[in-house]
């Protein structure tokens, strides 16, 4: 399962099942799971664990240290769940002391060829990074979040669930839940009902969310005030509603409007 032109360090651990394919180099903190393909050239390093069932393609190059200049070598970590599919020339780094010192990557992920997940970045599950998609450090991206080819995110902001960013993407401030976004610098210009509906939300919940959507985005009130208006008119219970609301809550960087 592993050709013998691969170089893996005497203190990994792979599971047996996993294949290594030929010149791929893997390090000696690196723990690999049962099920998992590491694909020619590939490099995996630093103290990365990585789950079962995913499959590296070649060339990628996994658990390098921060491109941060704070960083001063302290141990940091990168852990990536199950069946991701991480294609060509992909580069996942290790987190850093002041990020909290681990990159995550979720399960279920596409990160395509030359995808970026830079310092301290969380990503959740089945997201969606295309071809030359960026994330600078402490980037979080929620759940069923697609950046399209060519789009960039700026530190420490975060992508909610079920986001659609356009190709070319630059994207400065925090993308709010089930929005769709474009351009440079990226705006806010409707809602991914297609991506909505193809995921089962039921009429009531996209009636919310459109109903939300008006509230913050075509109201002319002030973030505040659509915030108030969500909590005193919608049902609490709604997952779509309180995901939105606590989104709203903890924006530090600001919306993309």
């Amino acid at each position: 399962m592993i050709h013998p032109t691969a170089i893996i360090a005497p203190g990994a651990e792979l599971d047996s099942s996993v294949k290594v394919g030929p010149y791929a180099v893997i390090g000696e903190q690196v723990k690999i799971g049962a099920g998992t393909t590491v694909g020619p050239h590939t490099v995996i390093e630093g103290h990365t664990e990585i789950g079962c069932d995913n499959h590296i393609f070649q060339f990628a190059s996994i658990g390098a240290i921060p491109q941060d200049l704070k960083f001063s070598g302290e141990v940091s970590y990168l852990k990536i769940g199950d069946r991701n599919r991480i294609r060509e020339f992909v580069t996942i780094h290790l987190g850093t002391e002041d990020g909290g010192g681990i990159t995550t990557i979720g399960n279920d992920n596409l990160l395509m060829a030359y995808a970026h997940v830079a310092h301290d970045c969380i990503v959740k599950d089945h997201v969606i990074l295309a071809n030359a998609a960026t994330l600078a450090g402490h980037v979080e991206v929620d759940d069923y979040a697609i950046l399209g080819g060519l789009s960039a995110v700026h530190q420490f902001a975060r992508i909610g669930c079920h986001v659609m960013a356009s190709g070319g993407s630059m994207i400065g401030q925090d993308v709010v839940p089930y929005a769709i976004v474009q351009g440079d610098r990226a705006r806010v210009v409707g809602l991914n009902l297609t991506g909505l509906k193809r995921r089962g939300f039921s009429r009531e919940a996209l009636a919310n969310i459109k109903n939300m959507y008006k509230l913050v985005f075509r109201s002319n009130l002030k973030l505040e005030e659509a915030v108030a208006q969500i909590e005193s008119q919608f049902d609490m219970t709604s997952s779509e509603v309180t995901a939105y609301l606590e989104f709203l809550q903890k924006s530090e960087r600001g919306l993309v409007r």
